[in-house]
């Protein structure tokens, strides 16, 4: 039977159109089948639909469809699915490959539980760089710096070369735990396996030679460094901002901009926090300029800490604009403002502005609660502390401080032990800060048994802090020689500051021991102490007092600046000598330098005055005080004093008597006559707040030289 050409073709088509008709065909099939439906679920983000897909498959699936359920669960951090991969993977998979085991380990470290991905990683039979390199980098994210260093160790023994990505990791481990012997190895490391240029490990190397105080290393790293990157110019001026060189860190930052790389951030915040630590407000300036033209003064980041450099500088109002310009409206913003307002004495606006902050936490209130402590207001501190309690149960081992300082101020030991029993019940007793401040607080309420049991307990934790509370409250309430001996005792286990050799010099002038105080003398010139005014003020003042004057005027002669407290201390010092005569010199001395003089400075000039017999003078001195911008402060403090300031006698009363009741406001009477006829006239202050009691007999007081007279400032 013949076919025609035309039959023919309709076979071969219909032929073709059955063959293109099987793709299409084998994709419905594809599209019906487990793995099909399964891809589409983790395709469209249902993990748990197609988990439960894969459960339910008694066959492995390909090694691609695993991936990507590890890595959904890592984004997700779904422990639960990502055990149930695990689990079907092994179960179907003789030996699973190693790739997925390494996945699977990534992502239970990125569900934070390292306890699986270790346990995992011990029962691998083989193991690649991955696999070592996974669990290294898992320990380090989650901060078990010292895990990931020995792992690094036993990876090394093992003869497994780590990459770039493990160095990075356990370098960023050896800083954490300042082992800088093994990162010294490591560099060595990185240099013979050819990574000498890369920049992310250079940029390591950097920080941990930073933080285990090494920056002199760490420059020279950062040095050759061919293309350091922002991060590295970041790491550097971090760096030198924490060894507590700001100006380094200044002129860092001032060169990366002049080598045309754009900051980060929180290069931004580092480099204003150095112009905090040393106000200066005119480098912050040029910084603030910076930010504006590459427009980052709108950061959030970079905002706040313009915010915090101007508040601590004391420019309140630059703070205040940035704030309503471009400050993020937070709590960390208002209480950065706020803190300027307490740290420069404007306690007023402080509480406004704390009364209007929508939302508070513990730096703010531990920020207004620091201000009544620093201005000595104790009752509005108490009150504060009631309210604080009252209104938040936001209270740290800070506030727990400073209540304790408030309870020292008050000298309320009751509410003192109040504190001390909640420290202990919520945990902060153990807190070496709040330890400190109970010894503080005990010693000055006059019970220095338990502050000598509190210091016992702290042998394994005491510091220098402890130590100068412990030495000060005895020498507080008369107990110096007790002082001087624990002092000889702390320097076998501390380096005594010069806070406390003052209050050792103090103790020395109580009781007057010119041996001791000549050796504490001879170990600050021996050790190198900077003898500033407040350490030149105590060893004049114990010279003075030990009756060695000349020692007194040596101390006093040497280069530095001098204060009124350390001109007192000379005038106090001449006048307990018996050489009156020379305080009128050094007075007109204290004026040329541009010293004003206090209530205390007038003390002395009357007290040497009425022991040498010049009664004219005392007039002279009156006149002088009437001028004198002192007066105020001079009344003030005389205000406060609970008692009479008396005079007895006949020749010197005439001459106190010129400070009539009309000079002295509300103050003290001074009270003159013949209380003891023919007897020594003694002049006696007594009060708890003023300077210590002394008599001085001017029984042979010489007739004063009708020419003497004082100077007004």
């Amino acid at each position: 039977m013949g076919v025609t050409a035309a039959a023919l073709l309709t076979r071969l088509l219909q032929h073709v159109s059955r063959h293109r008709a099987t793709p299409a065909s084998s994709s419905g099939k594809l599209s019906r089948s487990p793995i099909g439906r399964i891809l589409a679920h983790l395709q469209a983000g249902d993990l748990q639909k197609a988990v439960a897909l894969l459960a339910a498959s008694p066959v492995a699936l390909p090694d691609s469809v695993y991936a990507r359920f590890l890595q959904l669960c890592s984004v997700r951090k779904a422990l639960v699915e990502a055990r149930k991969v695990e689990s079907h993977l092994v179960a179907f998979s003789s030996s699973p490959p190693i790739f997925l085991l390494n996945r699977t380990i990534e992502a239970y470290a990125k569900c934070g539980n390292l306890r699986d991905a270790r346990e995992l990683f011990d029962e691998m039979p083989r193991r690649d760089g991955g696999t070592w390199n996974a669990m290294i980098v898992a320990y380090a994210q989650a901060g078990h710096a010292s895990e990931a260093v020995s792992l690094f160790l036993s990876m090394n023994n093992a003869g497994v070369y780590a990459n770039g990505i493990t160095f990075a990791c356990v370098l960023s481990s050896c800083g954490d735990v300042l082992a800088l012997f093994l990162a010294m190895q490591i560099h060595s490391l990185i240099l013979k396996h050819g990574f000498g240029h890369n920049v992310i490990l250079g940029s390591s190397l950097v920080d941990v030679y930073g933080k285990c105080h090494l920056i002199g290393d760490a420059r020279k790293m950062f040095d050759e460094i061919e293309s350091p990157n922002p991060v590295s110019w970041n790491v550097m001026v971090r760096r030198y901002l924490e060894a507590g060189n700001e100006v380094e860190a200044l002129c860092i930052f001032f060169r990366m901009i002049r080598e045309g790389f754009r900051p980060l951030n929180f290069t931004f915040s580092n480099v204003l926090t150095a112009c905090c630590y040393m106000m200066a407000h005119v480098e912050g300036r040029q910084v603030h300029g910076i930010a504006v033209k590459i427009a980052f003064e709108t950061d959030q980041v970079v905002s706040t800490s313009l915010v915090e450099m101007y508040a601590k500088c004391g420019l309140l109002h630059e703070a205040c604009q940035v704030y309503d310009q471009c400050g993020p409206r937070n709590v960390v913003t208002q209480t950065s403002i706020l803190s300027g307002y307490t740290k420069h004495g404007r306690t007023d606006e402080a509480e406004v502005l704390f009364d209007k902050m929508p939302e508070r936490n513990v730096i703010s209130w531990n920020t207004m609660f620091a201000a009544y402590v620093r201005s000595l207001s104790w009752e509005k501190a108490l009150d504060f502390t009631r309210m604080m309690l009252r209104e938040t149960e936001k209270i740290d081992q800070v506030t727990i401080g400073l209540i304790l300082n408030t309870c020292a101020g008050l000298s309320d030991v009751y509410i003192g032990r109040q504190v001390h029993g909640f420290a202990y019940r919520h945990g902060f007793h153990s807190n070496h800060f709040v330890r400190n401040s109970l010894l503080d607080m005990y010693g000055k309420c006059g019970c220095l048994s338990i502050a000598e049991l509190l210091f016992t307990q702290m042998a394994s934790s005491r510091d220098i802090i402890s130590w100068n509370a412990l030495l000060s409250n005895y020498a507080r309430h008369g107990r110096s020689e007790e002082a001087l001996s624990i002092f000889s005792k702390m320097q076998e286990e501390i380096t005594p500051n010069e806070f406390i050799l003052s209050t050792c010099l103090a103790a020395c002038s109580k009781v007057l021991s010119l041996k001791h105080g000549k050796q504490i003398h001879g170990y600050v010139i021996r050790n190198y102490h900077e003898t500033d005014v407040v350490m030149r003020g105590a060893l004049v003042d114990m010279y003075s007092k030990c009756r060695s004057l000349g020692h007194a005027v040596h101390v006093f002669e040497e280069e530095g600046p001098r204060d009124v407290v350390l001109w007192n201390s000379i005038i106090l010092g001449c006048a307990y000598n018996g050489v009156g005569g020379g305080i009128l010199d050094l007075f007109e001395l204290m004026q040329k330098e541009d010293i004003l003089p206090d209530c205390i400075t007038f003390i002395g000039i009357l007290l040497g005055c009425i022991n040498e017999g010049m009664v004219e003078t005392v007039k002279n001195v009156k006149d002088v005080w009437r001028k004198s911008s002192t007066k105020v402060s001079w009344c003030s403090w005389l205000s406060r004093q609970s008692n009479t300031l008396k005079v007895s006698g006949s020749s010197p009363g005439d001459a106190i008597a010129h400070f009539s009741a009309s000079d002295q406001p509300k103050g003290p009477r001074w009270v003159s006559g013949p209380a003891n006829p023919g007897g020594p006239c003694r002049l006696r202050f007594q009060g708890s707040d003023g300077p210590e009691d002394e008599d001085f007999d001017t029984a042979k007081c010489k007739k004063q030289p009708t020419s003497s007279t004082v100077r007004s400032p």
